[in-house]
């Protein structure tokens, strides 16, 4: 039988066009960015707001963050991944028009609000829905292109906010929302999902899509075994803490998100074009933030491509040791500029080619590897409690982050803020040597296996074997293995 549009293509449109949601959704994360200051000094608006009122707008979509979380946590399964991405696009566009249209800023922070209730569903959702559809050997470049779409977002707003009144550039922003719905209702539901509602014949057909093979009864039953082991605790949100591989891939996740926004990655997208403002570089602030993200887009396109051959790990130890150092170079830097009589016209380049040396590095891996985890490391019993929790920690760190770059900016200067990024940034890279793991390569299955210690058992069993056994077969062992696992 011949699959229209069957092809392994198929599993790219589909994450593209589930990716269009998470475009918007940057877009919104990144408004403050070019808006703030139009309200701030009242240009190109009817609106005025205080500092204040700036810092509750910026992080408002991280309190509504929560919210869509917890709710994707029970639709996502329910409705399934397809519909829950579809609804997306709903809250994501009435968000722009009470943007377009706000008479006060009240309705601004509602609009934001909403944008993060949106937010808090997509990401719960379409990571889940990538990892779901996509072969292992590209699941690493599907997953972080979560990532690059979020980017993506930030770049768009920025170019567009510089050059339109706030108005229109809601107006341009709205019609994304239209394209995601009207592109994303021809793409096939998760088989992962038809098979937990025991639509088998569903499943097939939607892998048989996906694959471009019309025999998939192997990898279905796979899948069906995986689900049935795991879905006997279904609904039992504490299972992600007193199941032992859940709860140390909460941690690893925990551990990898919370380090992310501790290096400022956030809270300096939110007040970009404020810090180059401080820097005083003779770029201009809207010329050095585009750029700012313009790097930070195509670099994280660039890790995503080598994810799958390079690995998780690498690009994660590397990412944070580049970071560490661009971090402590633009926290000395502000701190000579505030604290110092010294002459630094000559190098007022350096915090600007600082914070481009920093998301080149960010970049590499900490920006996007993180999210792709999040599809990878979780059993589908408890992927979608995991993915509401992921988000609900993410806004929380978020948010910490920004308030905290916020205060140290108008209390103990920049430079406090971002000595504090380095000294995180530090312990992050602790923590990735010493816990995260590697899933290069790795099934969904297999990565449970390996956090259930399955295969660390496996290793100590044949090297138990070995001198029991004759030399020939003896050969063939791996010894490897077991380092490999310790």
């Amino acid at each position: 039988m011949n699959y229209i549009g069957g092809s392994r293509y198929l599993q790219y449109l589909a994450t593209i066009s589930g990716d269009l949601a998470l475009v918007t959704d940057g877009m919104h994360y990144g408004w403050p960015s070019p808006s703030l200051p139009q309200l701030l000094n009242n240009t190109n608006s009817s609106l005025s707001i205080t500092n204040s009122e700036g810092a509750l707008m910026a992080v408002m979509p991280l309190l509504g963050a929560v919210i869509g979380a917890v709710t994707a946590a029970y639709i996502v399964d329910y409705f399934g991944r397809k519909k829950t991405i579809l609804f997306t696009a709903i809250p994501f566009f009435i968000a722009w028009i009470m943007v377009a249209f706000a008479s006060s800023v009240i309705y601004l922070h509602i609009a934001r609000f909403i944008a993060g209730m949106a937010d808090g569903v997509s990401f719960t959702a379409i990571p889940m829905y990538i990892g779901e559809i996509a072969d292992p050997s590209v699941r690493g470049f599907l997953g972080s292109s979560c990532s690059i779409s979020w980017i993506l977002g930030y770049l768009l707003i920025n170019i567009i906010g510089s050059y339109f009144n706030i108005k229109v550039t809601a107006l341009i922003s709205s019609s994304l929302c239209v394209i995601a719905f009207f592109t994303f209702i021809w793409m096939p539901e998760s088989p992962y999902y038809y098979l937990m509602k025991k639509k088998t014949e569903k499943a097939k057909e939607s892998l048989r899509r996906l694959r471009a093979n019309a025999d998939v009864d192997a990898e279905i039953e796979k899948i069906n075994r995986s689900i049935q082991t795991t879905s006997k605790a279904r609904g039992r949100f504490c299972d992600l803490f007193t199941v032992p591989s859940n709860r140390k891939a909460v941690i690893i996740v925990a551990g990898l998100r919370g380090f992310q926004q501790f290096s400022g990655t956030t809270a300096i997208n939110f007040y970009a074009q404020e810090i180059f403002k401080q820097a005083g570089s003779e770029v201009s602030p809207k010329e050095a933030s585009i750029i700012y993200f313009a790097v930070m887009f195509l670099m994280t396109i660039l890790s995503s491509s080598i994810v799958d051959k390079a690995g998780r790990k690498p690009l994660l130890i590397i990412s944070m040791s580049g970071s560490i150092f661009a971090l402590l170079v633009e926290a000395t830097y502000f701190y000579l500029q505030h604290k110092s009589t010294l002459d630094l016209s000559d190098f007022e380049f350096v915090p600007v080619a600082g914070l481009i040396l920093f998301v080149i590095f960010f970049s590499c891996g900490m920006q996007s590897i993180p999210i792709c985890l999040l599809g990878e490391l979780f059993s589908t019993s408890v992927k979608a409690y995991a993915l509401c929790l992921a988000d609900v920690y993410y806004s929380v760190v978020a948010t910490i982050a920004s308030k905290f770059l916020q205060v140290m900016m108008d209390n103990y200067g920049i430079h406090m803020a971002f000595y504090g990024f380095t000294i995180c940034s530090v312990l992050g890279l602790i923590f990735i040597i010493f816990v995260v793991p590697e899933t290069k390569g790795k099934s969904l299955e297999e990565i449970q296996s390996f956090l259930k210690g399955e295969e660390y058992k496996h290793a100590v069993e044949m090297q138990t074997m070995k001198p029991k056994i004759g030399n020939e077969v003896n050969d063939n062992i791996d010894d490897a293995l077991l380092p490999k696992y310790s």
